[in-house]
């Protein structure tokens, strides 16, 4: 991938490999953008982020690469947020930095894209699960807080899939995404989860394709053998529905590049 917004460091406490190995990797693929956007502390869950207390390493780490490779890559410095009502932290929306990935991992107390939690979706109704789950993006995209959409479909991560039309339950959600002049990741991670396949779905890309929507990609890598792993797959995904430009963002601000 010619650009690649979404990977981790270990303050996630979920990751392995150094900052510096994560960009050698990405020059090894071709990257030419590489962006750092690790689990933005926040008073829940803990365990799957950095503390408030680790902010300054962690953009320390990434200006400093930023600055030892700057002659092979460009490296940018992002967070992703859970959107999460009632525990968002304005010290971490507000803060300096490059862009910001809003994310939906949690409907009320339920991580539903950890293994640990994958017993609850016994006996849900799950198209209803998928309407408050797309309710939550929704919500995410009108609250202006963010740039980035992260893994649009997330909710299929372990093959519960919808009885009903997904473009149908998505379609308020893509509208507020549009509204908000948001960019939505094709997020290569999915491919290596049961779903199998990228976030999202061809059938939603065709959608956001449709509204003409600014993509970007990410690896969404918490190891280094997961830099650009199914890279060629998501940018011929994206081809596949007319996409020659995606978005990069530099202090917030988007600039579109061809891949």
């Amino acid at each position: 991938m010619r650009v690649d917004l979404h990977n981790h460091t270990i303050l996630c406490n979920h990751a392995t490999g150094t900052v510096a190995e994560y960009v050698e990797a990405a020059i090894e693929c071709g990257t030419q953008f590489f962006g750092f956007s690790d689990h933005a502390p926040m008073h829940y869950d803990p365990k799957y982020r950095m503390g408030f207390d680790q902010m300054e390493l962690y953009e320390s780490w990434v200006k400093e690469a930023a600055e030892r490779y700057a002659d092979k890559i460009t490296v940018l410095l992002g967070y992703e947020i859970d959107y999460l009502p009632g525990y968002m932290d304005e010290n971490v929306l507000s803060r300096p930095c490059d862009y910001l990935i809003g994310s939906v991992h949690f409907i009320d107390d339920w991580g539903f894209d950890n293994p640990e939690f994958i017993g609850r979706y016994a006996g849900v109704d799950i198209d209803n699960v998928y309407r408050r789950y797309f309710g939550l993006i929704e919500a995410m995209a009108l609250s202006g807080a963010f740039d980035i959409v992260g893994h649009l479909d997330l909710l299929k991560v372990f093959k519960y899939l919808p009885t009903g039309d997904i473009r149908l339950l998505a379609n308020n959600a893509l509208k507020a995404i549009k509204q908000a002049n948001m960019t939505i990741e094709i997020n290569a991670s999915g491919y290596r989860k049961p779903i199998g396949e990228a976030y999202p779905s061809p059938l939603l890309i065709e959608q956001i394709a449709e509204l003409d929507i600014p993509i970007t990609f990410g690896s969404d890598a918490h190891c280094v053998e997961q830099i650009g792993l199914f890279g060629e797959d998501a940018e011929t995904l994206a081809r596949s529905f007319g996409y020659d430009k995606c978005a990069l963002y530099r202090g917030r601000d988007r600039e579109m590049i061809k891949f």
